[in-house]
């Protein structure tokens, strides 16, 4: 284990982190994505210091196997726009850039300020950027060059502890950011880490927050959950939190129904691994129990739009429901032939550009 130090403007020095070698936080350089080392590698050969952050270093270190692998860097994206031929820059606020290498996309971001504070969009330092991410967990830093985890918040003992802990002060983390409740769910069940007391009693005082988010990025996390395969889990504690009624409404409200809330949670557990079976689970129990629900190709329109008034305040592409609610129909022995109201196309889900976002 080594210290990483700066100077304060007396010269005295200050511990900034705490670097971890390979032999103490265990990564295997293998299962690191070869483009991502890359990616990293182009860029600290043109001077910017760089790192695989995030989710992805929390699941190596678990022995996971990463579903993304997000890069931050000292470059702007402007630089890094330069260094890849591949590379598209996005966002509004604060830009970001996709390097697309083949079919995959890695997301490259600057490290942000806190300059105007947590909600300032300017870049800065790696000791600012630490600051600025959720829990601290996902706030460590990997150098698949030097085999190297930098910790600035001490997320590698909470790994160790098998906790989920804010790096933001508490007072102000879910203010800030209604959705972190959503994410520190989905992490507990994902690790199997632990929720303190005092964060779960911040979420129920402050569960209410979540009714301010907008439907499509309320929609983008419901994907992300019902596409999980630990779906089942993390809906039953979202509900045991109180969040489950800002998300589905419906559905919390007929879960009160324990014969419902058996049926319901099963769904998710059988459901197969595609986006189309995904949703079908999420309106599956109400059609089946609603005895308005007619199995019949004539009326395939009015089931539609029966499930999309469940699921509300989600909006998901309708041509993505018209393929689940077909699902339905053909487990009750009827094959809708096509889309008797609109064309059906490929659903292609977008990553939401938001750098909170280490699932």
């Amino acid at each position: 284990m080594r210290i990483r130090y700066s100077t304060e403007k007396n010269g005295r020095p200050v511990k900034k982190a705490i670097v971890y070698t390979q032999d103490e936080h265990g990564i295997a350089l293998s299962k690191v994505d070869t483009d991502a080392v890359m990616i990293i590698k182009r860029l600290r050969a043109n001077g910017f210091e760089t790192y695989i952050v995030g989710g992805a270093v929390r699941d190596l270190i678990l022995g996971q196997a990463p579903k993304d692998f997000d890069i931050v860097s000292a470059a702007s994206p402007a630089h890094i726009r330069k260094l890849f031929r591949n590379a598209r820059v996005i966002g509004h606020r604060f830009r970001l850039v996709h390097v697309a290498l083949g079919k995959k996309l890695f997301e490259v971001s600057t490290f942000r300020s806190l300059k105007d504070g947590l909600t300032s969009n300017t870049y800065g330092t790696i000791e600012e950027d630490v600051q600025r991410r959720d829990f601290s967990m996902n706030a460590l830093f990997y150098d698949p060059i030097e085999q190297l985890v930098i910790d600035y918040v001490d997320g590698m003992k909470d790994i160790w502890k098998k906790q989920i802990r804010p790096i933001i002060p508490l007072a102000t983390i879910f203010t800030d950011d209604p959705v972190r409740m959503i994410r520190a769910v989905k992490y507990s069940v994902t690790t199997g880490f632990h929720i303190p007391f005092q964060v779960q009693w911040k979420i129920r005082r402050q569960v209410s927050l979540l009714s301010s988010i907008s439907s499509s990025r309320l929609t983008e996390e419901i994907f992300k959950i019902i596409h999980s395969p630990h779906a089942a889990r993390i809906i039953e504690n979202l509900d045991a939190l109180g969040i489950y009624a800002y998300l589905q409404p419906n559905a919390a409200t007929r879960m009160q129904n324990h014969e419902f809330r058996t049926q319901y949670l099963q769904r998710f557990a059988a459901k197969k691994n595609c986006m189309e079976a995904a949703l079908a689970a999420l309106v599956a129990t109400f059609l089946e129990n609603d005895n308005s629900t007619l199995w019949d190709e004539a009326h395939f329109k009015e089931v539609c739009l029966a499930a999309r008034s469940f699921i509300l305040p989600m909006n998901p592409p309708r041509a993505l429901l018209d393929r689940a609610v077909r699902l339905l129909f053909k487990e009750h022995n009827v094959i809708v032939k096509r889309a008797p109201w609109f064309a059906s196309k490929p659903y292609k889900r977008e990553r939401p550009v938001n750098p909170d976002t280490n699932a």
